[in-house]
């Protein structure tokens, strides 16, 4: 279990995917298998460059229940929290 920190609020996650370098619908495919192996409330931190990503990601919790606690993007990277329903 580690931590990030966003907006002066450390937010702990259980499991860390990097998505970088992969095009859609690979980080959605790949968060869907890693949020599966986590149990109900557990956080997934996600890294991903494809900027499509941020509007995949929000429908991707709406469609599934997941809650997207957050998202933050740097330079060409985009970093997820994402919490399992």
């Amino acid at each position: 279990m580690s931590d990030t920190i966003l907006e002066n609020e450390i937010i702990e996650f259980h499991k860390e995917l990097d998505a970088r370098g992969l095009n859609c619908p690979l980080p959605i495919l790949k968060a869907k298998k890693a949020l599966s192996e986590l149990q109900s409330g557990e956080v997934l931190r996600i890294m991903a460059t494809d900027p499509g990503s941020v509007r995949d990601f929000q429908a991707f919790c709406k469609q599934t229940g997941n809650a997207l606690l957050s998202h933050v993007q740097t330079g060409r990277e985009f970093v997820f929290l994402m919490q399992r329903k």
